[in-house]
């Protein structure tokens, strides 16, 4: 196994910059994932990993070892893409063994670890189908099984379950897990979905319009976004983001909401901020039933998703819009008005260039 490093890793397709000059460290044995929207540069940061784009600037080292000009088969890595990329013709057992073919090593030996992975991932039966005659799931574990045999440092996986449907991604997210846990190979997954993000990764690397908005472990992400682009990325449902005027700072921040409400926040502003327009920040599970609450409107839909249940706030679209988590056994009756609160250090408040203001620490 081995570690990752970028350094200033950069692409532009002409005059377009796909990817800004991106520096990250990736520890030998890690499962990072990246996420962000379509377009943002994470499959691109994904592909001049393995070789596959050559950088327009920067360097890509594996191991230690300068890799940046290195041909994809001299990396020590292997990737798994979104469309499997299954040989048809070949069996399962053809598969898997096809890059230790390639590699001509000796057929017994081949025929044992093609053996030791199918018995991994649970393959043993299929060997001799080809790919026509499997499920998406089996065709996604013969894949991974294919690039698992060469026994590679690092693992690349290009949104490898967004072909699945629902059942499948989450018995596969468990098959993932279980692998890392189980080979310790360096892993480094792409998606846009942001709960694989949050349920596979020992860190999650947070991308939009070609630059690395934030890096850190699953959960920080989520307390503490760096950014408005960040906090929409992560957290489901959806961040609530609402218009706000800063109306005190410094220890004692708090805005103005849209209709004259007093919100108070855990968040520590500047002086020049007092007056200025920022964005409040509210995930709906951190916002509560208060009778006295800022946060209020007619409850214009209602959703209960078994345990969960959900009401969106306001008229369907307009900018101030809030949805809210309720206790899984609360009614809401369509057009009665419901009010909420949220403690002050749940709350996010973005200037005007969507940073986050820092959490306000009490000097000691």
């Amino acid at each position: 196994m081995a570690g990752l490093e970028l350094e200033g890793v950069a692409k532009r397709f002409g005059d377009t910059a796909v990817l800004h000059p991106t520096s990250l460290h990736i520890a030998d044995g890690e499962f990072v994932v990246i996420v962000g929207p379509s377009g943002c540069g994470k499959s691109t940061l994904l592909r001049m990993i393995a070789g596959l784009e050559a950088p327009s600037a920067g360097t890509i080292r594996i191991g230690g070892r300068d890799v940046t000009d290195a041909a994809p088969a001299d990396r020590g890595v292997a990737m798994v893409f979104q469309s499997y990329a299954l040989y048809p013709h070949l069996t399962v057992a053809e598969n898997i063994a096809f890059p230790l073919t390639v590699a001509k090593m000796p057929k017994a030996d081949a025929r044992a670890r093609v053996a030791e992975m199918a018995a991994m991932l649970g393959l043993g039966a299929l060997l001799d189908r080809r790919p026509k005659a499997l499920s998406g799931g089996q065709r996604q574990r013969v894949a991974i099984g294919r690039a698992l045999v060469r026994r590679p440092q690092v693992l690349l996986l290009d949104e490898p379950l967004s072909n699945l449907d629902s059942h499948l991604r989450v018995a596969m997210r468990h098959e993932f897990a279980r692998l890392h846990q189980e080979t310790g190979t360096t892993m480094v997954y792409v998606t846009h979905d942001q709960v694989e993000a949050m349920t596979l990764a020992n860190r999650i690397v947070v991308m939009a319009g070609g630059h690395v908005e934030q890096v850190g472990a699953p959960m920080e992400v989520y307390r503490r976004p760096a950014s408005l682009k960040v906090a929409v990325a992560i957290g489901s449902p959806t961040i609530n983001l609402l218009p706000v005027t800063v109306e005190a700072t410094g220890a004692e921040t708090r805005v103005w909401l849209a209709d004259g409400q007093a919100v108070a926040l855990g968040v520590a502003t500047p002086d020049a901020a007092r007056g200025q327009a920022a964005t409040l920040g509210v995930r709906p599970e951190h916002l509560h039933l208060a009778e006295d609450g800022p946060f209020r409107g007619r409850v214009e839909l209602f959703e209960r998703l078994g345990p969960l249940s959900f009401v969106h706030l306001g008229e369907r679209g307009h900018a101030s819009t809030v949805v809210a988590q309720l206790p899984s056994d609360a009614p809401a009756t369509m057009g009665a008005e419901l009010r909420f609160c949220c403690h002050p250090d749940q709350a996010h408040l973005f200037d005007s260039d969507g940073r986050a203001f820092p959490a306000y620490v009490e000097a000691t």
